[in-house]
């Protein structure tokens, strides 16, 4: 035992050595339990939606397609629209088709504002569908 002291044990001299070994399987066990336990704790204060890959769903019948050019022009499927339209066509597209996908494209030095305008846009449209297009990077 790592507590003896060999031949002086017999003798009756004092354990002066401390045996750390129960510390050490105490403490691992006790990390082990920490380091559960907050996976679950964080898994349950992060409510996020991981995105899908495009290979997993199938491609979209017809997405409609809004494009923020950096002028601040807006195209509506390739054509040149005004917002007080846009917002016309997207009440048509949504009495279409209930289940319409809208994809938005915004050039990278459109303002976030203006992006996040026209996706509230959507939403008051009730565009239950929508995304972002972005381009991958070639690093």
């Amino acid at each position: 035992m790592a507590a003896t002291m060999g031949a002086r044990r017999r003798g009756g001299g004092m354990i002066t050595a401390i045996n750390v070994t129960p510390l050490c399987d105490i403490l691992l066990v006790l990390l082990i339990i920490f380091m559960v336990a907050s996976t679950y704790i964080v898994a349950q204060t992060l409510k996020v939606e991981l995105p899908k890959s495009a290979s997993s769903d199938g491609p979209s019948s017809a997405p409609l397609t809004l494009t923020l050019l950096r002028d601040d022009s807006i195209r509506w499927n390739g054509k040149e629209i005004d917002e007080p339209a846009l917002k016309k066509e997207l009440a048509s597209a949504v009495a279409a088709n209930a289940q319409a996908e809208l994809i938005i494209s915004a050039d990278e030095k459109v303002e976030h504002g203006r992006v996040v305008h026209f996706i509230d846009l959507a939403k008051k449209a009730d565009v239950s569908k929508f995304a972002i297009n972005v381009e991958q990077s070639k690093k």
